[in-house]
Parts: structure tokens; C-alpha cells; sequence
């Protein structure tokens, strides 16, 4: 009897997702727990796992396809592959009748085969025993395209007027999320931004003397990430309306300090939470973002690693940025951006010198939060940065 491969059951907040790959094919052998597919949703994504040991006899939804929690999206035919004696059947009809005699086709590539009328004759297979795969499949379109115009190739300046190439994809579900908050902060929060700059050279002094013998006590990386997470601890003590959101007519006030961290991710921006940062050092901090930023990019954060949160902390100068106005992470009321350091001359007891400087930016929700200690807890933060002391002293 079949095993039915069935999407996760998704939280309350996520309808459906995307099948945005599969791992296995039609007739592979797969064993117990080893992932078959990864669906998308608005948040995460999820890995589903076969269930027992067996060859997959059928993938009933293309890579692409939407689907919904609990939906049955394949079957695996228990047993090894040498002893399963029952047809499998292809997601899509094979380009040639002769299976036997050619090799196995992963379905994303049968679905690029059949949208360009290849057969399998003109497809070189890169994978294990000659498997053809979609990236075999886009290599021999654009070896099809250059034989069938090589004027075309030779000059490639010279295309007829009015034709201009365009290339027309569809959202991921994180980016439409993605877009929905931030078009739903813009339109539901009065966000204002104040600026201030900070003159980094104090921490730049304190991390280069430490560097070396923190990364060798605790084993991460001492970043400034850390220092401003623990300056943002303690300006939101100072002003807790800062740490609050709105809620219906209610204003909510957090006695907790979880922060988000932005992280950029092949999927696009994601923000963990580090949560009650109020009680951990700065190695734990430091090794928490490391961890954050790591699984970002393999795209294995949880669902409860993304959600909540009382602020955030945005850097834009690792990309280059001078200055910006971050967008609030609704429903937060506050964000903190980072910029890029750069010298530049400053007045200091009426000479002037060169310092490592940093824009500062708070967005923040004027509804709930009055410019006044908007400024004030921005020039907080100011202050513990250029004198770190004070972040441990707590003063």
C-alpha cells in the first residue's frame, strides 16, 4: 500500500504555499525522513519528509503549484527500489515511450522540455547515471536559440526598433509579504524619522584591542551588532513607549525586550528575533545574529524565530548605504537604522579632526511616540555608543 506525502500542517496565520521544489523524482529510491520537497509560504519555508523507506511512485503537483495544509502531493511505493515491482508514474507524460532506454528526467526539467518541444535527443544529461535536469534543459534552449539565429549572436546591438528584452516572474510569497507589510505600515502608522550621527572611534578602539581575545574565549566573531543591541536595551528601559505598539484603541507596553535583527536572505529580507536580549551578553548576542544570519541563507529559520518582536535593528551599511528612512516592522512602533562609517572632518573643542562617523536613523510611530522622546532616545543611543562604558555600567 502507498505512503501518502502530505504538506505540513501550516499555523493559523498561513493558508497555503508554494512547492517550490522537489528533491526526489519519479521512480528514486528515498529513505525514511530524507526531505522530498520544500514549500514556500509568506513566512518560512517548510521541508517535507518521507515517511518510510521506499521508491516515489507518483508526485501529484508540479514545482510552482500552490498547495494547502494536509494536501496529499506525492506517494511512496514502500520497500527498496530493486524489490518494488509496481509502475511509477510520471507527474508528466514522458517525451519518449521508451523508458528503458533513456535516462531518468526530474520533472522541472520535463515541464522546460515540453514548454520548448525538446525531446530527450537533444538534451545532454549532467546528473547521476545521465539524469537530465533543468539547468540540462536551459542549456540546451539557449544552445537551440544561438543555432537558430547566429546573426543574432554576431551582433547582438542590431535588434529590430521597438523590440526591448523584458522578463516577466512571478512574486515569491515572501516578497508579496514582504510588500503587503510594508504598503500596510505606510498606510496604518504616522511614521516619522529622526536622524543624529555617532562618532564610532570609541568602539572601533574597544573592538580592536578585544577582538582578538574574545573570538578565541567565546569562539564568534565580536561584530558592533552587539553594542547596539545592547544600547537599544537600555535607551527602551528609558523609554518604554519606544518598546510598545498599538492594539485596537489600547496601547500595549512591553516589559520584555525582544529585538529583531535584519537579515538579507537569497529570498529576500527576513528578521529574527533575539529574544529577551535584556539578559544575555554580548557573546550570546553575537552568536545568536552569526547563527541568525547563517540560516537565513539556507533558508532554515523557524516560524516562531520570525515572529513577535518589540523593536528593530536595520543595517543598511553593510550594502554601501550613507543614510536612509528605515519602514517600521508593524506592529512595532520603533526601528533603528545603521549606516556605513565613514571618516569625515569634525569639530571637536574647536579644531577640527577626523572621525569614523554613522548616521543614525529612527522611524518611528508618532501616534504613540511624541518627537520628543523619539530625539531623546536616539541621542541615548548616541551616548552609550560613544562612551561603551556606560553600557555596562547601565548609566
Amino acid at each position: 500500500m502507498s505512503v501518502e506525502i502530505k504538506v505540513p500542517a501550516f499555523p493559523e496565520s498561513i493558508s497555503e504555499g508554494t512547492l517550490v521544489k522537489w528533491h526526489k523524482a519519479v521512480g528514486e529510491a528515498v529513505s525514511r525522513d530524507e526531505i522530498v520537497a520544500d514549500i514556500e509560504t509568506d513566512k518560512v519555508v517548510f521541508e517535507v519528509p518521507a515517511l518510510d523507506d521506499g521508491v516515489v511512485e507518483e508526485l501529484l503537483e508540479s514545482e510552482g503549484a500552490t498547495v494547502l495544509s494536509g494536501q496529499i502531493i506525492a506517494r511512496i511505493a514502500p520497500g527498496k527500489a530493486a524489490s518494488t515491482g509496481k509502475a511509477a508514474k510520471p507527474l508528466l507524460t514522458p517525451v519518449s515511450a521508451n523508458d528503458a532506454e533513456v535516462p531518468a528526467i526530474s520533472p522541472s526539467a520535463q515541464k522546460l522540455m515540453a514548454e520548448h518541444g525538446l525531446s530527450q535527443k537533444q538534451v545532454q544529461g549532467s546528473g547521476k547515471d545521465g539524469r537530465i535536469l533543468k539547468e540540462d534543459v536551459q542549456k540546451a534552449v539557449e544552445n537551440k536559440s544561438t543555432t537558430a539565429k547566429p546573426a543574432a549572436a554576431a551582433a547582438p546591438v542590431s535588434l529590430p526598433a521597438g523590440e526591448r528584452p523584458r522578463k516577466r516572474v512571478p512574486m515569491s510569497r515572501l516578497r508579496a509579504r514582504i510588500a503587503e507589510r510594508l504598503v500596510e505600515a505606510q498606510q496604518t502608522a504616522a511614521i516619522l524619522t529622526t536622524f543624529n550621527e555617532v562618532n564610532m572611534q570609541p568602539l572601533m578602539e574597544l573592538r580592536k584591542r578585544y577582538r582578538d581575545k574574545f573570538e578565541k574565549t567565546h569562539n564568534v566573531r565580536l561584530g558592533y551588532m552587539s553594542f547596539f543591541v545592547k544600547a537599544a536595551v537600555e535607551a527602551l528601559k528609558r523609554f518604554p513607549e519606544v518598546n510598545a505598539s498599538i492594539e485596537g484603541e489600547d496601547i500595549v507596553y512591553h516589559g520584555f525586550y525582544d529585538i529583531g535583527i535584519a537579515v538579507g536572505s537569497p529570498r529576500g529580507l527576513v528578521v529574527p528575533i533575539l529574544r529577551d536580549v535584556d539578559q544575555l551578553g554580548v557573546a550570546a548576542i553575537e552568536g545568536q545574529i552569526a547563527d541568525f544570519g547563517n540560516r537565513a541563507k539556507n533558508g532554515s529559520l523557524t516560524l516562531e524565530e520570525i515572529t513577535g518582536g518589540t523593536f528593530s535593528i536595520t543595517n543598511g551599511g553593510v550594502f554601501g548605504s550613507l543614510l536612509s528612512t528605515p519602514i517600521l516592522n508593524p506592529p512595532q512602533s520603533a526601528i533603528l537604522g545603521m549606516h556605513k562609517i565613514q571618516e569625515r572632518p569634525m569639530v571637536e573643542e574647536g579644531q577640527i579632526v577626523i572621525r569614523p562617523m554613522m548616521y543614525l536613523a529612527l522611524s518611528y510611530d508618532h501616534r504613540i511616540i511624541d518627537g520628543r522622546e523619539a530625539v531623546q532616545f536616539l541621542v541615548t543611543i548616541k551616548e552609550l555608543l560613544e562612551d561603551p562604558a556606560r553600557i555596562l555600567l547601565e548609566i
